[in-house]
């Protein structure tokens, strides 16, 4: 049989296989067997408009017209955004938009462009 590891949350010694899933009964953990243990386990994942996964580096586009908050400018849909950069708060990209500069965006706004 071969020895599980611990959990790489709480180091739990208890941890058990299901459904191909590796679970710790102690604080509830669940990971897939190739994760590696060094992933950040309170990575929050954010996902656009049509519910896929963004990463750094990509490209969205808006999907819908957005005020700039104290300004009199509005981001169009369409307006395509490069290199973004995921943050943790309300507005979870920061990016910089093409003819108004460095903003932060919220996920359900844009979606992903391309694979």
């Amino acid at each position: 049989m071969d020895a599980l590891p611990n959990c790489p949350k709480c180091q739990s010694t208890y941890v058990y296989k299901d459904s191909g899933l590796l679970i710790c009964p102690e604080c509830a953990y669940e990971w897939s067997e190739e994760e590696e243990s060094g992933i950040d386990m309170g990575a929050k994942i954010v996902r656009d408009a049509n519910g896929t996964e963004l990463k750094d580096g990509d490209t969205v586009t808006v999907i819908k017209d957005l005020k700039v908050k104290d300004s009199s400018s509005v981001v169009k849909v369409g307006t395509k955004v490069k290199n973004i950069h995921l943050v943790e708060g309300d507005h979870d990209i920061d990016c910089k938009v093409p003819g108004i500069g460095q903003m932060g965006l919220k996920s359900e706004f844009v979606k992903k462009v391309g694979g």
